[in-house]
């Protein structure tokens, strides 16, 4: 596994402030996730940690506390083949983790969705 490279101060310090009851498991996605591609980054937008690459790729919602739940703003356009992103918004897309197996059993599909993003974006 890589060395997380862009974990960002005020991410950490609210997650910690937070105290989520599923915080092991909302670190477990961060890492995936900024493990995904070298140049995904992370910072607070609208009181919520959240993901970027040119432009917002998604955010946790972290008012749900029986599962992590993250925002996909655009996920729409986001290809899905593998049926992680539900919803069916005009634009946003959820994806829900209930526990860490969950997530483990996922992550090949997480890291799916965020190069698709980072595909889509780079040949914009």
């Amino acid at each position: 596994m890589r060395v997380l490279m862009n974990k960002n101060d005020l991410v950490e310090g609210y997650l910690k402030k937070k105290a989520h009851p599923l915080t092991q498991e909302i670190e477990r996605v961060r890492e995936i996730i900024l493990n995904t591609h070298p140049n995904i980054e992370e910072t607070i937008k609208r009181s919520s940690p959240t993901f970027m690459y040119k432009g917002n790729i998604a955010s946790f919602f972290m008012n749900a506390k029986k599962h992590v739940s993250l925002m996909f703003h655009k996920g729409a356009l986001i290809e899905n083949s593998n049926g992680i992103l539900e919803g069916d918004g005009k634009e946003a897309r959820t994806a829900k983790f209930k526990d860490m197996k969950n997530i483990e059993d996922r992550k090949e599909d997480l890291e799916a969705i965020i190069l698709a993003w980072v595909k889509m974006k780079d040949e914009a």
